[in-house]
């Protein structure tokens, strides 16, 4: 089964830089929307990057111009690169897939990894 594992998250200050990863298996379909969600406690979860099958990206308004989502096909790898983190970033970062060429709704995404934490402090 689809399996996604998420890495490098922790706790930076304000204006600083992560680099999330997520390691993808078990893909069975030839094409996959990839994505980023994240969680803050209290808060619904929102989706903050989007890459489909064709490479095309899109960003949540909160995130553009920081935020870089990327993929690697050859090791079946997820990235968001995280530039100039803020408070209002600090949350449960998640990385998620959903079958298809073109990314839609969250209800879209099938498979999800486990979460990593991002806290950003003053």
């Amino acid at each position: 089964q689809v399996q996604l594992v998420e890495s490098g998250g922790g706790s930076v200050q304000v204006g600083e830089s992560l680099r999330l990863s997520c390691v993808a298996s078990g893909f069975t379909e030839s094409q996959y929307c990839m994505a980023w969600f994240r969680q803050a406690p209290g808060k619904e979860r929102e989706g903050v990057a989007k890459i489909n099958g064709f490479a095309v990206t899109t960003y949540a308004d909160s995130v553009k111009g920081r935020f870089a989502i990327s993929k690697d096909n050859a090791a079946n790898t997820l990235h968001l690169q995280m530039n100039s983190l803020n408070l209002e970033d600090t949350a449960t970062y998640y990385c998620a897939a959903g079958v298809g060429n073109y990314c839609g709704s969250r209800l879209m995404f099938d498979h999800w990894g486990q979460g990593t934490q991002v806290t950003v402090s003053s």
